[in-house]
């Protein structure tokens, strides 16, 4: 009996730093499929995608996590370009901000609040993303879930907030822990579909 707990115990933890190897791995792959920025969403996409198969015992590999990032970044660079569309948007509300235009710290947050919630939507959408998925459609139903589920959302920001924390510590670990990020979205979407 204790023999079989044991084993069992074992088992739970190469599981559970096997999934964590696997997140690690990941963020490396998102992250140098990321680097031209309009691929960022795609880069994500085939991440969780990789991180679902592996967590339903499938067979995955770089090989996979490639096909996955090129069918993703067909329909997904044109919501990769919105990224910095959103951040020259918030650059300029923020300049407005520091010119000392009446209003402008009410401005100020709603710009911070909104270019969260798009990067949010945007994460979202990605997180259940399929090959032959429309992005528009994705887009619509996370932004839906994004204002629905303010805890799985909260999440997702609380991620990034660990990865800048990461960066800030030691920048190399900030590539790897995106890893992380990928695997909270797994999780807050499932935990949102099965409610």
């Amino acid at each position: 009996m204790a023999a079989r707990t044991l084993t069992q115990q074992g088992s739970r933890l190469s599981t559970g730093f096997g999934v964590f190897a696997e997140c690690l791995l990941t963020g490396v792959w998102m992250t140098v499929a990321a680097l031209p920025l309009v691929t960022a969403p795609a880069a994500f996409a085939a991440g969780v995608r990789h991180l679902r198969r592996h967590l339903r015992h499938e067979v995955t590999g770089g090989r996979h996590f490639a096909r996955d990032f090129r069918a993703a970044v067909r329909g997904g660079w044109l919501v990769g370009l919105s990224g910095p569309v959103v951040l020259w948007l918030l650059w300029l509300n923020l300049t407005a901000v520091r010119a000392g235009l009446p209003g402008g710290a009410f401005v100020g947050t709603v710009a911070v609040l909104a270019a969260i919630g798009a990067v949010v939507a945007v994460l979202r959408a990605a997180a259940v993303w399929e090959p032959g998925a429309s992005w528009t459609v994705l887009l619509r139903g996370a932004a839906r879930r994004t204002v629905r589920d303010p805890a799985g959302s909260l999440l997702l920001v609380g991620g990034f907030a660990v990865v800048a924390g990461t960066a800030w510590a030691v920048a190399p670990l900030a590539v790897p822990v995106t890893g992380a990020v990928a695997a909270a979205a797994v999780a807050v979407e499932a935990r949102y579909a099965a409610r």
